[in-house]
């Protein structure tokens, strides 16, 4: 049965006879996208270029070909699938299934000809994502330590509110994180109706078109370089300002800052300069929730992915500890 999958030394994870997620291998005929994490789409050029198509929900491709440019998923076959939607090949049985954590994001499930289901969490986050049931189970180890545990995930976002409101009675605030996880703050302050405008890059402007296609409420925001926008940081007016990670080094800097991060677990939040805090948001199951969720989906055999950053090794020794389950950190030795 663990032959059924298996999890590559270039991180692809092989589900049945025919399938490949997150990472391009030479053999399997199939190549699924989970979400549009850089990490999860490891070799897709290549995928597209040598597999007879990969499969996606809508809004995976709609965020790569902003991410991505428009011409990249163009040099293959694409197949995008609602989740529950069924996908047939040869003797197999495909399914996506929802997962929160990005717009898009999927759990991918493969049906065999002798019934066995196995399935491949990719990133998830719990309450929202549904427990699907397994008989192999490939899971995300991201916060796979027991030592990755947040008591206080209730907390952080109404302390990010007043974090920013704080911050804009004396100016800007400057919040950094990852696309999608940015358009979640949008939504949180929209929500919490925080009234200084919004002020995005082209690229999170980009991707924040696509969220909000698909029903997510960012309220009003302006592309930085635009006039009003030009306008609005001339006049030094309070606004919130919302940048890819990447940009951290480059801009706000005599502003507040916060960088959204899930790797805090001692504290909802920190101060680690004058003006500047980390946050603990995160689109990520803590320890005890990927343990709930292997209890829960009840599988005969558990793999750990040990490719991606994050303490397989330490899940898949809980999990045979404590649920009696035997798992198994893939590869063998984290290439990276």
């Amino acid at each position: 049965m663990s032959l059924k999958a298996a999890v590559t030394a270039r991180g692809a994870v092989l589900l049945g006879r025919y399938v490949a997620c997150d990472a391009f291998d030479e053999v399997k005929p199939l190549r699924v996208v989970t979400h549009a994490h850089s990490d999860h789409m490891l070799g897709l050029q290549e995928s597209l270029e040598n597999c007879e198509a990969a499969l996606m929900t809508q809004a995976t491709k709609d965020l790569i070909d902003v991410l991505k440019g428009p011409l990249f998923l163009m040099t293959g076959e694409v197949k995008t699938l609602g989740y529950e939607e069924k996908f047939r090949y040869g003797d197999e049985r495909l399914t996506l299934h929802y997962a929160d954590h990005i717009l898009g994001a999927a759990q991918v499930l493969v049906e065999d000809a002798e019934g066995t289901r196995i399935l491949y969490t990719s990133d998830f986050r719990l309450p929202e994502t549904p427990i699907i049931e397994s008989d192999i189970l490939v899971m995300e180890a991201t916060y796979g330590s027991p030592s990755r545990v947040r008591p206080f995930k209730k907390t952080v976002t109404t302390i990010l509110i007043s974090l920013v409101e704080q911050g804009l009675k004396k100016g800007p605030v400057y919040l950094f994180g990852y696309h999608g996880k940015l358009q979640e703050v949008m939504q949180l302050l929209h929500r919490a109706e925080v009234m200084a405008p919004f002020l995005v890059p082209e690229k999170v402007f980009r991707v924040s078109k696509i969220c909000e296609r698909y029903g997510m409420r960012l309220g009003r925001y302006l592309l930085s370089s635009g006039e009003e926008a030009q306008l609005i940081m001339q006049r030094h007016q309070p606004y919130v300002a919302f940048y890819h990670m990447g940009s951290r080094r480059y801009v706000g800097k005599d502003a507040l800052r916060i960088r959204m991060s899930g790797w805090e677990f001692e504290s909802p939040y920190r101060r680690t300069a004058e003006n500047e805090y980390v946050i603990a948001l995160s689109d990520h199951s803590d320890f005890k929730e990927l343990l709930r969720y292997v209890r829960e989906s009840k599988p005969k055999r558990v793999i750990t992915d040990n490719y991606r950053v994050g303490s397989a090794v330490a899940l898949a020794m809980e999990i045979q500890k404590q649920l009696k389950i035997p798992a198994s950190p893939l590869p063998t030795k984290r290439v990276y």
